[in-house]
């Protein structure tokens, strides 16, 4: 750790943590409100993908002008809603792979 903390003064994390469970940060300086916004509903996970799909949908990607990540999204929703749709005038149907 190349430099000290700035309140505590010390030399290792080890050191920030025993400073901090002895102090409160309400004990350095002035306290205020903060307002943020915190978006719950967005969300990322991460699913494998064959190398050479990977690549193709890179490729496509740049063709279009947009991100491997959001032509991913598209092509997923609108297989989505295709499958919902399908299931909307066929209440029997099976989605398709």
């Amino acid at each position: 750790m190349p430099d000290k903390s700035s309140v505590s003064k010390a030399n290792s994390y080890q050191e920030i943590g025993e400073f901090w469970d002895e102090h409160d940060a309400s004990e350095f300086g002035e306290q205020r409100a903060a307002e943020f916004t915190v978006n719950i509903q967005s969300e990322q996970r991460y699913y494998p993908i064959d190398k050479e799909f990977s690549s193709i949908i890179r490729q496509t990607a740049q063709e279009h002008g947009v991100s491997g990540e959001t032509l991913v999204n598209l092509w997923v929703q609108e297989k989505i809603n295709q499958i919902r749709n399908t299931q909307k005038t066929e209440p029997n149907a099976a989605p398709d792979a």
